[in-house]
This record gives structure tokens, sequence and C-alpha cells, in this order.
């Protein structure tokens, strides 16, 4: 077993992220147990699979994390230490970005993008979101993994399965999808994205410029602005997204325009995926209006 070290500038909400990814948390393959986050994954390696897991702990009093990684994936453990970083934000600058979003953020300095390790796996469970609840969507992905999931044998009775590959989703079914629960319009979407990424067309991982992902999910039928910007905040960390269009950040600027609440949103270049996500959980603010 690999362990490992990763270092971060405070301040880190904990009890915020832990929260938000537990609740979000798929039955076989995520597990938030204690102050202890563990899932498995998978991660090439010269043109071979790796397949374990990972368990997470923080530990604030040194601001930092505490990594474990199985033998397995010993041959990839920075690889997988990146994804964490990824995962849990840890290379932002608190402090920076709570200076460029002012009044929005001085009660929750702390908050970070929660990321993802596997970015095929957020797409789908993006588009699985599409107007259901967290709980819903979380089912729906569970499901997914239980029937087309690969068995994996770990020391965690919680961890049992791998996220479905590209490969095994791409040679589903519409009905094979509807069949769980999934609305057929979304299982096409699915099936396109598998298949676009296996066949290289949709290249999640290699992502350099945010704008023209952003462009090339959009062209995908069933991905809308909402979804594409999601998976732009958390598959690739993008800082300066602002979700303008979503029903709960419409609800903070009652009686405003989409128009009005984009410009209203400029004050907070080049940060406004953190600011969506202060007005997501902040209940209490109110747009300051002349």
């Amino acid at each position: 077993m690999t362990q490992m070290l990763l270092t971060y500038q405070p301040p880190y909400d904990w009890q915020w992220m832990t929260a938000f990814l537990g609740a979000r948390a798929l039955q076989g393959i995520e597990q938030q147990d204690g102050e202890f986050f563990q899932r498995t994954l998978a991660v090439m390696h010269n043109g071979v699979r790796l397949s374990g897991w990972l368990r997470l702990r923080p530990l604030p009093d040194l601001n930092s994390v505490e990594l474990e990684v199985s033998p397995s994936l010993a041959p990839v453990a920075e690889n997988v230490a990146q994804q964490v970083r990824r995962l849990l934000d840890l290379d932002a600058q608190p402090l920076l970005i709570a200076e460029g979003l002012g009044p929005l953020a001085e009660n929750a300095v702390g908050l970070r993008l929660p990321g993802c390790i596997n970015r095929f796996e957020l797409t789908v469970r993006a588009i699985l979101g599409q107007l259901v609840s967290v709980k819903m969507a979380a089912t729906l992905a569970t499901r997914l993994t239980e029937k087309w999931g690969e068995p994996l044998s770990t020391p965690f009775a919680a961890l049992t399965h791998l996220f479905p590959s590209p490969a095994a989703i791409a040679k589903l079914t519409v009905d094979d999808l509807r069949g769980i629960g999934v609305q057929a319009k979304r299982a096409a979407c699915l099936i396109n994205i598998a298949q676009s990424v296996e066949e290289g067309r949709l290249p999640l991982d290699d992502i350099t410029d945010v704008q023209e992902g952003v462009r090339q999910l959009l062209a995908m039928p069933g991905i809308g602005s909402w979804t594409a910007s999601y998976v732009a905040m958390r598959a690739w960390s993008a800082p300066d997204v602002f979700l303008g269009g979503d029903y709960l950040i419409k609800q903070r600027f009652p009686g405003m325009t989409p128009g009005k609440i984009a410009r209203y949103a400029e004050v907070w270049k080049p940060w406004r995926t953190y600011a969506t996500l202060h007005l997501w959980f902040n209940n209490d603010w109110q747009p300051d209006l002349p």
C-alpha cells in the first residue's frame, strides 16, 4: 500500500466537502466513512488498465490530506494523487478567491470546488442528474454500476465495483437503460457520449481549452448549457463558469432577467464558478441592488 500526504493552502471547509461527497456517494464505488472517504477507480498505465482503490483522510492540523492507494495502483500513485488534488480542489488559493468574491464569500472562505476522479463518470452523472434530485441521480448511477460495472475485490465491504467504462455503456441500447429508469432521450445521450469517448471523438481527459470542450459537449444531442457548464466546472476545474440559468441561482435574483443576472455576475470574474457554489449553498445571500 502506498501512502502520501497532499498539502493545501488553508482555510478548507472539510465539513462542507465531506457532506457534499457523502450525499452523492455511489453505492459500490464510493463511501464516506466518518472522517475517511474511499472509492474504487481504474487508471490506464502503458496501455494496461490498472484497477484498485484509494482512501482519503483530512488532516486539518497539518493542512494536508492523507492518501492511501491500493498496491495494485502503486505504479500510478502520482497520477492518482493528481486526481485527488482535482477532486478536492487542493490547489485552490482560497484567500485570493475570497478577495475576488467580496461579501459573497466572507462567511465561507474555505469553500472548495468539488472536482472528480473520473471525467467520464462525472459526465454520465451530470446527464443522469438532469431535472432530477441529487438522491435520484445517485440512485440511477448506482443502478448503472450494479448492472454494468466491473466487480472488484477490495478490503472494504462497501466498495464492490468499478464505474462502467465507456466501452461498456457504448454497447448498451436505449431499452437497456430505460430498464433501470433512465428516460429515453437521456439514455440515447449517454450511449452517444460513451461511443464518442470510446472512439476518441470526445477526449474528456485531454481538454485543454475549456470553451472548446463546452462547444464539443453542446454539439451532442441531449447536452444543454447547464450540463456542459457543470461538466466544465467539475471535470475540468474551470474557475470562471457561471450557471446563471440554474433554477436555484435564478431564485437568488428575484425579478431579474437572465441577462441582468449575467451582468451582475461580471463582478465575480475570474471566479464565477466559486460564486456559483456560494450562491447554491448560501440561503441568506441577497443581491446588492441600487
